[in-house]
């Protein structure tokens, strides 16, 4: 957990390296700045400081709203504990207790209970919908022949209506099917080039692509397929955000290993290593605020022609592989963040296929 230390002029005398991290600089550089300069105006964390200079003693503030001087937008959801030091005079001793995980997990078991109750929709959908469409569509094919030419084009409207509904339930259906991926091996790495191929011949030629790859990484356990639809539905997001119009935009996918990550599934009271992170970086103009806490349940969009099913999507993907998805907002743009298991069976098997491009 980040811990700084404070004298009596709120300014840094000690920083351990998670705080580091934390504030984006080194400890050299942290002690004797003031904290002020480390976080922005009228921050919850200077207000508690301030408050616990004024009653003395500890104090402990849960879930609070936490973000950088560099980056004020970008804030993180985090527990503090304040408390006095015995030396310097006044000097106070900062801990911050990050929540991100845990409340990741909570975020996905949300997911999860939404995309089930599109599920059920689905179910319905599929049963009391396809079968009708499919005569109405039959019924349509049979009238056109016995109409004029003139009035022909109504029954090919009718048909490609049908038709787009159908693709609409076909779509549903996705969120009901709870049967077992079938898995393999999957070089994420060639997913991701795959990806960026595709968008760079399509909807994203105006747009320039950056690689981060880290080569040591070894494949997943998952579903080749699901997992390129998944990320595809990402780039083209980051896409839309960036716009048609942009002349400097970029997506920067990237991968990493964070052998540290792990996180206790409230269900289950397991702890799961979910070192594999997948990134999706882009430089558009963010996620409206009102969607942020909601941008992976069904129906959610900020497009006049959306949907709203292609994060919701994502999130069941991402879940059936048995990974969290996070977002978090930037100075300019948005980051996704997937993060997996590792597939550790048959581990020298695997050694050949390793993307060291």
């Amino acid at each position: 957990m980040p811990v700084i230390g404070i004298d009596g002029e709120d300014r840094v005398t000690l920083a351990n390296p998670a705080a580091e991290q934390w504030f984006g600089a080194a400890r050299e550089r942290l002690r004797g700045r003031a904290l002020a300069e480390l976080a922005p105006p009228a921050s919850p964390l200077l207000q508690l400081v301030a408050h616990a200079r004024l009653k003395g003693g500890s104090i402990t503030e849960y879930a609070i709203e936490l973000a950088s001087a560099r980056q004020p937008r970008a804030e993180r959801l985090a527990d503090i504990y304040v408390t006095a030091l015995p030396e310097p005079e006044n000097g106070l001793l900062i801990v911050i207790q990050p929540r991100a995980m845990i409340d990741k997990m909570k975020s996905q078991l949300t997911h999860r209970d939404a995309v089930r109750s599109v599920g059920a929709m689905a179910a319905m959908l599929a049963h009391e919908i396809k079968n009708p469409l499919s005569g109405i569509r039959g019924a349509a094919q049979l009238v056109e022949h016995s109409l004029p030419e003139d009035e022909k084009p109504l029954t090919a409207l009718i048909r490609a209506e049908v038709d787009r509904i159908v693709r609409l339930v076909e779509r549903f259906e996705v969120f009901s099917d709870e049967r077992p991926l079938a898995t393999e091996p999957v070089n994420l790495h060639e997913v991701l080039d795959h990806v960026a191929q595709l968008a760079a011949s399509g909807f994203a030629a105006h747009i320039a692509f950056e690689k981060r790859f880290d080569p040591s990484l070894p494949p997943i356990l998952g579903n080749r397929d699901r997992l390129l639809q998944a990320l595809l539905n990402l780039v083209k997001n980051a896409a839309e955000a960036i716009g048609p119009e942009a002349r400097k935009g970029r997506i920067t996918l990237a991968t990493a290993f964070r052998p540290g990550v792990s996180v206790v599934v409230p269900t289950s009271g397991q702890r799961l290593a979910l070192p594999f992170e997948v990134s999706i970086i882009d430089n558009g103009a963010g996620i409206p605020d009102h969607l942020a806490a909601h941008l992976f349940e069904p129906f959610v969009t900020s497009k006049a022609s959306g949907t709203g099913l292609g994060l919701a999507l994502v999130a069941k993907v991402v879940r059936d592989h048995g990974g969290v998805i996070e977002h978090e907002a930037l100075e300019h743009g948005t980051v996704f963040r997937i993060l997996l298991p590792l597939h550790r069976e048959k581990p020298r098997a695997f050694s050949d296929q390793v993307d060291t491009g």
